[in-house]
């Protein structure tokens, strides 16, 4: 149900939604938490998971920000993702369903996939991995990545997954940093009906990398690759040895130790190593799935994003397993071979709850409505959206055309360092277009100014974060010094995320962007995702980014990159076009002073745009670092 207000158009939950949703009151929830954090947190911990020891102390902030959960409590992320389900009727329930991009389909139910994990675990410590070890892992969306993952954690090793698709820098990089001792990777990947040649590239950074002592290769494309003599070994023959067995325990772990390692993309110097838990992150994640997405154990939970980024860890290996749910898995580009492959993919596995960013969603909306309306989409109960701010055209589009005006719009705000959403409706939330709404029950979020006052409503400021949550990173890897100076020196006691966001009178947030991407024209101060909104509000433009480009007069002017609407083509007459309506949408110190058409825009693996490699292409600066580009 929509209605217009004072702020705008608002988008009603309907009463089915809110009768069948698993938390109805948020005010009340929130308001608990605040009042007890520790108290809060402590009550979900025993109620919905299995512990092999309790916890003495649920929050110590004796050594803030370096927080600890669930002190001396004793765990393993994979008893309460797969070995507590093989006593229930869950064992024989299907946990993953994948889908290559050939089209083949491989289905596991909990007792198979657990299985599966346990002969894997069992090679592992055939290579002589224990816990405390770090393993890299470098594979595409094959259901064998999360296979790896879990026989890691169920070792006690610190998996560190490395996107199937970065540059052999990169990966050399990853794997040095975390003196990993084995790698796990494949022969290639699918992509576009293209093979990505992985194991190639591993053989190149291997060469530069003298910690790693074997090489398991998973073998998917059937491509010729070199076999190191003494390093390498296949995957298959491996899991067919008598090492590879099913009796094999899982590691009895303190909740605060490390569970794996996961590198961020920052503007400037090396990606980030965010670490975390199995205690923490595992009440955290699974809590916030549980209730944002309402699952249930009739959802067939499509999460469409890697596992290579948090998103994948978080949200498609452990927290759905955790849950006992189903979950969809896709090897394969959305456009490969048609533009309907997501949605047939929805249709014949009868998706209810989708997941992805709104990079894909305006890429789909290039190919219009005619694509997704060949399907059959009504098996859609919920959809969600993650990476970066949505942009209320992309967000109609959405819930018009994908949802059919019945599935509300999870839109999350998180990072990689939070490890959960901290900024989400629930399924019972009024949504505006473009905003993520609240944040999550026990996330107190403010909007700040430069000495740490909240800004009046509807002006901009930064995001802070004042409590402290259970999936949170623990630190930077290695770097302990780092940590405190990235994310808590700014304002000391609260969490600094990076971006600048608006808070509206309903105690709404809407994030801006990032705050380096924040332009400033003639003192103004412009938010990216604001006039990127605009651009693509013209009919003509599917997808853009601003950069600001310093200019004499107004300290700095609009440079704007545009991607066109499928069958439109560049033109001076298009370009004054598109500069008029965002002059029109935002008001003259918001129009381009360029506007570029181009085919395609610099991005992270996780949807996120890479402004800063477009500003060094304006200024004829090096790009620096690449190694988190998707393309």
């Amino acid at each position: 149900m929509q209605s217009n207000g004072s702020q705008g158009e608002v988008y009603y939950p309907s009463e089915t939604i809110v009768a069948n949703a698993n938390i109805h009151d948020y005010d009340a929830l929130h308001q608990e938490a605040v009042a007890d954090l520790a108290g809060f947190w402590d009550r979900i911990a025993r109620e919905e998971f299995e512990w092999f020891e309790e916890w003495e102390t649920t929050l110590d902030d004796s050594e803030a920000p370096f927080y600890k959960w669930f002190v001396g409590a004793k765990t393993n992320i994979v008893h309460n993702a797969l070995d507590r389900h093989m006593n229930t009727w869950r064992q024989n329930k299907v946990a993953l369903i994948w889908e290559g991009e050939d089209g083949e389909v491989r289905t596991y139910t909990y007792r198979q996939l657990q299985r599966e994990v346990n002969r894997f675990a069992s090679v592992l410590r055939a290579l002589g991995v224990v816990k405390g070890d770090r393993v890299t892992i470098y594979m595409g969306r094959i259901p064998e990545i999360i296979v790896a993952m879990l026989a890691c954690a169920k070792l006690g090793a610190v998996h560190s997954v490395v996107y199937g698709g970065f540059s052999t820098e990169a990966l050399r990089e990853r794997i040095d940093d975390s003196h990993s001792k084995i790698l796990v990777t494949a022969d290639g990947a699918w992509l576009r009906g293209q093979t990505v040649n992985l194991k190639d590239i591993a053989d190149e950074a291997l060469m530069r990398c003298p910690g790693i002592q074997n090489v398991i290769v998973v073998r998917r494309t059937g491509q010729d690759v070199h076999m190191e003599s003494g390093r390498d070994l296949w995957y298959h023959e491996m899991m067919n040895l008598p090492i590879a067995t099913t009796d094999i325990q899982t590691e009895v772990m303190d909740a605060e130790d490390p569970l794996f390692i996961l590198y961020t993309s920052g503007t400037t110097g090396k990606p980030k190593a965010i670490l975390h838990t199995h205690g923490g992150y595992m009440v955290g994640t699974a809590t916030t799935l549980k209730w944002v997405f309402d699952l249930k154990d009739t959802d067939v939970w499509w999460c469409a994003a890697a596992p290579g980024w948090i998103t994948g860890h978080s949200y498609i290996v452990y927290a759905p397993l955790i849950n006992g749910a189903t979950s969809m898995m896709y090897e394969g580009a959305p456009t490969h071979p048609f533009p309907d492959r997501w949605w047939q993919i929805v249709e014949e596995h009868g998706v209810t709850v989708l997941y992805t960013a709104p990079t894909a969603i305006r890429g789909l909306m290039r190919f219009g409505e005619t694509w997704p309306n060949r399907r059959d989409l009504s098996s859609l109960r919920l959809l969600g959206s993650v990476g970066e701010p949505i942009n209320p055209e992309a967000w109609k589009w959405y819930y018009r055309v994908i949802g059919k005006e019945k599935a509300p719009i999870m839109d999350t705000w998180w990072q990689t360092e939070t490890g959960n959403f901290m900024i989400t409706p629930l399924p019972v939330t009024p949504l505006k277009p473009g905003s993520a709404t609240k944040g999550f029950p026990g996330v107190v979020v403010d909007v700040v100014d430069e000495e740490g006052e909240p800004v009046p409503p509807n002006e901009e400021g930064y995001l802070v974060i004042k409590t402290p949550w259970p999936a949170m990173l623990r630190t930077i890897y290695g770097d302990p010094d780092r940590y405190v100076e990235a994310y808590w020196s700014r304002f000391p006691g609260w969490y600094m995320p990076g971006d600048s966001a608006k808070k509206d009178e309903d105690g709404y947030i809407w994030i801006i962007g990032r705050i380096d991407d924040v332009i400033k024209v003639s003192g103004y101060r412009l938010g990216t995702a604001e006039i990127e909104s605009a651009l693509v509000s013209h009919p003509d433009v599917t997808e853009a980014a601003v950069v600001g480009v310093p200019d004499e007069l107004k300290g700095n002017v609009i440079h704007a990159f545009c991607i066109l609407q499928q069958g439109k083509d560049p033109s001076r007459e298009l370009e004054m076009e598109v500069k008029e309506h965002v002059g029109h949408e935002m008001g003259p110190i918001a129009k381009p002073a360029v506007v570029e058409f181009v085919d395609s825009l610099p991005k992270t693996r996780s949807g996120k745009i890479m402004r800063r490699v477009l500003r060094a292409q304006v200024m004829g600066e090096p790009v620096g670092d690449l190694s988190t580009l998707a393309d």
